[in-house]
């Protein structure tokens, strides 16, 4: 019934207290197609356009992640090692459909935000939901780094990039199926991403800044691996409510 959710006026309570009644046609048409997609496997979220993040409804669309709980732990850590009454500057790479670096942006309104996808279509998305919910981010195109100002330095970088390994059989199960591949694996050992971005930190973060990334639960070590040789300080990682690895933070030096 969570289809019905597309109509205004359509709820459960409706089709149940009136089974008489019967939809029109263009309706009928258009719940029979969702259902289909639906019964395909295609995630609800996309059916719907929309998910909740943080408190907040986001659009998605087939071009972006489906965001998950799990992200919210990565908001959660840069809100609470980043004074959020202070100004700072803080990007998000890889940002999808923008829950992350938008989240920071209404939750933190004295930090100044930008964001960083290597999909126009994605960055789309973000756009529009950086619009809807009257978010400031500064929305560029490319590469993780490569199109920010050469000479920006950043309190805080955050990122939840492809994570898993090629060939994974979870890429063929379930929502990721669906999903936009590019930003599920780095069709690699699921590391590619995380090296590029940690040993890139180091010389974007202003100092004192914080670097956080979001990866699989199997992880862990070697993110914190990563994160010491790039020479970041206070590693860690962090666990989520089940318990898994799946944030890892570090520091440059002050």
């Amino acid at each position: 019934m969570l289809l019905t959710q597309a109509w205004p006026g359509l709820t459960h309570a409706t089709i149940l207290g009136h089974p008489e009644r019967e939809l029109p046609e263009e309706t009928a048409s258009a719940f029979d197609a969702l259902a289909a997609r639906r019964l395909a496997g295609e995630p609800i979220a996309y059916l719907l356009g929309s998910r909740e993040f943080y408190g907040r409804d986001f659009r998605v669309s087939p071009a972006v992640l489906i965001p998950r709980p799990e992200t919210e732990h990565l908001v959660e850590q840069a809100l609470s090692r980043v004074d959020r009454t202070m100004p700072a500057r803080a990007v998000d790479l890889g940002t999808g459909s923008g829950i992350i670096a938008i989240t920071l942006a209404l939750e933190a309104p004295d930090w100044s935000l930008g964001a960083v996808d290597v999909s126009a279509e994605a960055l789309a998305v973000a756009r529009g939901n950086a619009d809807a919910l009257g978010a400031r981010v500064d929305f560029r195109l490319g590469s993780w780094f490569g199109p920010l100002d050469a000479d920006a330095r950043f309190e805080l970088i955050v990122s939840n990039p492809p994570y898993i390994e090629r060939g994974d059989h979870h890429l063929a199960e379930g929502d990721l199926r669906f999903e936009p591949r590019g930003a599920l694996t780095d069709e690699a050992d699921g590391l590619a991403c995380l090296r590029e971005i940690a040993a890139g930190a180091p010389g974007r973060l202003a100092d004192g800044g914080w670097l956080m990334v979001e990866h699989g639960y199997d992880q862990g070590e070697a993110v914190r691996g990563l994160f010491a040789d790039a020479g970041l300080l206070e590693v860690e990682t962090i666990v989520d409510l089940a318990g898994q690895d799946r944030i890892t933070i570090g520091r440059k030096a002050v």
